[in-house]
């Protein structure tokens, strides 16, 4: 069985450990986990490994965030792989910091990554992962707010919700959504 993950976020140092970044940081700590070696790739970084019998390809899509769905788009055709096997992993500022949603499918709420990502796909149904970063910031600041570096005590608490995202992650790949989103949604 063959499993597509896709942190979502900006190439770029100015990017780098951005609130926008938070899929690229989360599957940068899952490649790591693995000893996966990222490879620069058809609109994407790309890595892959197996887990109990899954072969799991990460992608990290180089086209910044406005344009992700054309590397999904790419990917998923490439490696034949269905949209439910597929998993997106997302900033959310309308969910706390810290905390985690799964969901099977489900509107792109503003997120333009995931706008285009339904637009080259053709729809709303595929899973995502969106991983909190809170809405702490002044009316009309929300660019600033998400294209802006995490505080001193989010990156202290990073690790933590970036090991449970990754648990989620590997849950989808081997329980299904449906379990995985019963055990760890918050």
């Amino acid at each position: 069985m063959k499993y597509l993950i896709i942190g979502l976020g900006n190439i770029g140092p100015e990017y780098e450990l951005t609130r926008h970044n938070i899929g690229f940081l989360t599957v940068d700590r899952l490649a790591d986990k693995f000893n996966a070696e990222w490879k620069s790739d058809r609109l994407a970084f790309k890595t892959e490994f197996k887990h109990k019998g899954r072969n799991i390809h990460v992608i990290k899509p180089t086209t910044y965030m406005n344009l992700s769905g054309k590397a999904v788009n790419y990917w998923m055709k490439d490696l034949s792989i269905p949209k439910e096997n597929i998993l997106v992993i997302v900033d959310e500022v309308a969910i706390p910091f810290g905390k985690l949603r799964m969901r099977a499918k489900g509107s792109a709420a503003g997120h333009n990554g995931l706008k285009n990502i339904e637009a080259l796909t053709g729809g709303q149904n595929y899973p995502r992962l969106r991983m909190g970063i809170g809405d702490d910031f002044p009316k009309g600041r929300q660019v600033d707010f998400v294209l802006g570096k995490f505080t001193e005590g989010e990156f202290a608490e990073l690790p933590i919700m970036m090991d449970k995202a990754i648990d989620m992650i590997l849950g989808f790949c081997t329980i299904g959504i449906a379990q995985t989103m019963t055990q760890f949604n918050d």
